[in-house]
This record gives C-alpha cells, sequence and structure tokens, in this order.
C-alpha cells in the first residue's frame, strides 16, 4: 500500500499492532479512522497521525497539525533510548522542528468525529485533556505487537512542545489490574516519607476509566533525566531507601508465621486450583517453609521491576519509574534479585535456569551490603524466584496468557533447586 492517495479500511480491524493500539487508544463507536483519505460524511477531522514507518511495519503514531508537539514527540527522553532509535528520531525531529514532517512518505492516520459530537466527550485524548486543564493536547504512541502484557501508553504533549504527562491503558484484566497497582503505588510515594537515598518518581496526575479501560496519567519525566548504564552496580542505598519508605529498619523476623509466607500459600492454592502446573507451586511453598521457615530476614517494600532500564538519574538524583509491580511485605533484597533475573532473561537472553544463578550471584556479591548472611541470601534467592513464578500465574489467570520463557521453565529452575 502507498503512503499518499490510498484509502485503507479501519485501521481498528487489523490484527496487528496498528489494530490493536488503535482499538484501545480509539475505542468510542462513533470516532471515525481514515488511512490516506477524507472523513466520512457528516464528520469532521479532530487529529491527524504519521504511521510510522509504515502501515505493515507501524512503530509510532506520530501527531501532527502543531509542529513543536510533534518535535518535542520524536525527540523528547531520546537520551534513553537505543542509539539506532535515537539517530531516526533526532532526523525526524529535525523535520518536524520546521514543519516540513508533510515530506515525509508516511501513511496518514485521520481521526474524526460525527458534526455534533464533542471531541472531550470521547477521545481519550480530551478526556486527559480536561484531567490536566489544557484546551488542547497531542498525544504520541508506539506501536508493538500485540500481547496482553502490554498497555498502550500515550505521551501528551502541549502545543507549545510542553511534556504534559504519560498516560497508561489498562484494557484486560492483566493490564488494568497493572494500572490500578502503579496508580496506587503512585499514591502512597507521594504521601510517604522518604529518605534521602529514595528515587525520586513521578506523581500520579490522573485515574479514569473509560469504556472497561482503566487509565493512569502520570506526571512525564525529567526532560534533562539520563539512563542508567546497564553495566552499572546496582544502587544499594537506594535499594535500601524503597524497602523502608524513610523509616528506620524494621526488627528481622522468621519466615515462618510471617504474612509473606501466609501470602505466598494462599496465592499457590488459588493457583493449584486455576491450573494444573498449580500444585507444584503448593509444594514448593511448602519447601521454602522447610528449608527457610527459621531463617530472619527484614520484610519491607519493593519497586518490583528494579531494572535498569526503567532507571535514570536526574541533577544527581537517581529516579524511577513503572512501579506496577511494587508492593510492600518482602524480603529485603527482592529488587537486588529482580535486577540479576532480568537482565540475564532480558539483556542477554538467558534461559530461567542461568537467570537464577546470576541472582545468587548478584545476592553472594553484593547481599552483605543489605546485611544479609548466606541463609538470608538463599532465602532471598529462593522465595523471589517463587515470587517471579506466582507473578507469571497472576498475569495468565488475569487473561494475559504465559510467559513461555519463565513457565513452566522456572517450576522446573525451583525444583531443582530444592532438590539440590
Amino acid at each position: 500500500m502507498t503512503a499518499r492517495g490510498t484509502v485503507s479500511s479501519d485501521p481498528r480491524s487489523r490484527g496487528d499492532g496498528l489494530g490493536w493500539v488503535t482499538r484501545a487508544v480509539f475505542g468510542d463507536g462513533r470516532i471515525a479512522l481514515t488511512v490516506s483519505g477524507p472523513p466520512p460524511p457528516g464528520h469532521r477531522a479532530v487529529a491527524r497521525y504519521a504511521v510510522v514507518p509504515s502501515l505493515s511495519r507501524a512503530r509510532f503514531l506520530l501527531p501532527l497539525d502543531a509542529p513543536r508537539a510533534t518535535a518535542a514527540s520524536l525527540l523528547a527522553y531520546n537520551a534513553l533510548r537505543p542509539w539506532r532509535v535515537r539517530a531516526v528520531r533526532a532526523a525526524l525531529g529535525a523535520l518536524a522542528r520546521v514543519g516540513a514532517i508533510d515530506l515525509a512518505p508516511f501513511p496518514r492516520l485521520t481521526v474524526s468525529l460525527p458534526d455534533e459530537v464533542a471531541a472531550d466527550e470521547v477521545l481519550l485524548t480530551g478526556r486527559l485533556g480536561a484531567a490536566l486543564g489544557a484546551p488542547a493536547v497531542y498525544a504520541a504512541c508506539g506501536v508493538r505487537p500485540p500481547d496482553p502484557n502490554h498497555k498502550p501508553t500515550l505521551q501528551l504533549f502541549a502545543p507549545d512542545g510542553r511534556a504534559l504527562g504519560y498516560a497508561k491503558i489498562g484494557w484486560n484484566g492483566a493490564t488494568r489490574a497493572l494500572v490500578t497497582a502503579e496508580a496506587a503505588a503512585l499514591r502512597d510515594l507521594a504521601t510517604a516519607t522518604r529518605a534521602q537515598d529514595h528515587p525520586a518518581a513521578p506523581r500520579l496526575l490522573a485515574e479514569t476509566a473509560v469504556g472497561g479501560q482503566t487509565v493512569a496519567l502520570v506526571e512525564p519525566l525529567p526532560p534533562a533525566v539520563r539512563g542508567v548504564a546497564v553495566g552499572a552496580p546496582p544502587r544499594i542505598a537506594a535499594l535500601v531507601a524503597v524497602a523502608r519508605r524513610g523509616g528506620p529498619p524494621e526488627p528481622p523476623r522468621r519466615l515462618a508465621g510471617s504474612p509473606f509466607l501466609v501470602r505466598l500459600t494462599v496465592e499457590a492454592e488459588r493457583a493449584a486450583a486455576s491450573t494444573p502446573d498449580g500444585g507444584r507451586a503448593v509444594t514448593a511453598v511448602a519447601g521454602l517453609a522447610r528449608r527457610h521457615g527459621g531463617t530472619a530476614v527484614e520484610f519491607g517494600h519493593w519497586h518490583g521491576d528494579w531494572v535498569p532500564w526503567n532507571l535514570g538519574v536526574h541533577a544527581g538524583r537517581l529516579v524511577a519509574w513503572d512501579w506496577e509491580h511494587s508492593g510492600p511485605g518482602v524480603p529485603l533484597g527482592f529488587d537486588l534479585a529482580h535486577d540479576a533475573f532480568q537482565r540475564a532473561l532480558v539483556l542477554r537472553d538467558a534461559p530461567a535456569a542461568a537467570a537464577a544463578l546470576a541472582v545468587d550471584a548478584h545476592l553472594d556479591r553484593y547481599g552483605a551490603e543489605l546485611g544479609l548472611g548466606p541463609a538470608a541470601r538463599g532465602l532471598v534467592a529462593d522465595a523471589y524466584l517463587l515470587e517471579m513464578w506466582l507473578r507469571v500465574w497472576r498475569l495468565a489467570d488475569a487473561g494475559a496468557g504465559w510467559n513461555a520463557a519463565l513457565h513452566p521453565a522456572l517450576l522446573d529452575v525451583i525444583e531443582k533447586r530444592r532438590a539440590d
């Protein structure tokens, strides 16, 4: 299909990432979408997007009609992106700054409404603009392959290019739960007493429910934020500050009888009732209690997805975002374990067994800085791996499907560690 002069059917009917994203962002049936064509009769155009780089390989919906907002959607936070992506966006941003983006041969997506329908009544950007008190909002959106774990995220800009916020869209059971959890975590962080070493976190600006979706509107990151190097050592003081939320250390307590172990037991039993492999989780929790029940550790909060790509630095202070897996009452050291596990799994494409060994090595290397002796490090590693499988199950149970990299491989790893 050519970029110009060809009219396609409504992209919401597509089975690819473009279809998935447009269904989530433009879900109201009164909204009409046309590609490289005029609005239907009786409709008026209310927004235009460039589909970058093409319909079949769509990666980005780029807002048009406000050159500064268009440029900002390409250039904002580029320092957090891989250099190849940065280079392409910088080139397109230069075109956008001088109002020449229309020279690029991208398909145009036109959003239109019936003449009698107000934009802020049906458009998500209109509702979010009202929540921000902004009369005009331009939204950019990345396009990814359909995935029940992923959430479409809108980057919102004012006409002058100022970043206004991020809107995360929970569209199924799994992603609605994640969006709700992050909103709750950010509300709590806004009122909690935080130690000097606690990372900065964006504020929650609004939370709303629209057409079966849950949407959290989050404060934009500082414009000058820079990413944390992938190979940088863990920020131990920050991990401790997140765990303690500005308070003093909690007295260590034994795993046996802890609310944490009770929660694992309940969740494993729920898993057993919903999936055949859940019984293996029940056995794993019982084994964890037998091996480590007498070991005492400090319990506290965790970020839940502490990885380099969710961290940055601004004005000398650490910044952390994506708090959707945050929660209280876990052993101190879970974020350290997660950092090692995800670096191995995502950056090195390691299998679950190798990622588990990376957890052991990370805890052996840095655990003493958290006050973790050998027994406590063993507890943290084994409990973390079980926590991760239960997270995988929770997402699958909420409709996201199984993570093939971790199920059933993680249960196999847990059982082998127990046998060893």
